[in-house]
């Protein structure tokens, strides 16, 4: 009886983390990366990503630069004002001495990723973002 109990300790359950980009074929591979370690909630725009925000608790938000229909430094700026308590990514295909500054000051940003992101590099800089939020 106990050994049944013992065995198979309850699973812990995953973090969530909210992916936008709007190069789909880029966000099914983060998806598809991120997904052994995290529950991923991946969209194509800032909409669907404000939508996904009100509607659960996100451990880390990683969000693409350049996006038709909203910029991702902007919505980090917003999701730092609206869920502080969740950590911030900026992936960006060139970062300009001036946005830097923004996604340090304003967004504050735990790290930012110049594309093209090594696959390695950011399952591991997502990983250390949900570690520095803190145990749920």
């Amino acid at each position: 009886m106990t050994q049944a109990s013992s065995s198979s300790p309850a699973e812990k359950p995953k973090d969530a983390v909210l992916v936008i980009d709007d190069e789909v074929p880029l966000l099914d591979l983060y998806r598809s990366a991120l997904s052994p370690y995290f529950e991923v909630v991946a969209v194509s725009s800032v909409k669907e990503a404000e939508f996904a925000l009100h509607k659960r608790a996100f451990r880390v938000v990683v969000a693409d630069h350049m996006m038709p229909g909203g910029n991702g430094l902007s919505f980090l700026v917003q999701v730092r004002e609206e869920y502080p308590e969740a950590a911030r990514i900026l992936v960006t295909g060139f970062m300009k001495p001036e946005m830097l500054l923004r996604a340090v000051n304003e967004a504050a940003v735990f790290r930012y990723l110049v594309k093209p992101v090594e696959l390695r590099e950011f399952i591991a800089v997502v990983r250390d973002a949900a570690r520095s939020v803190g145990a749920v």
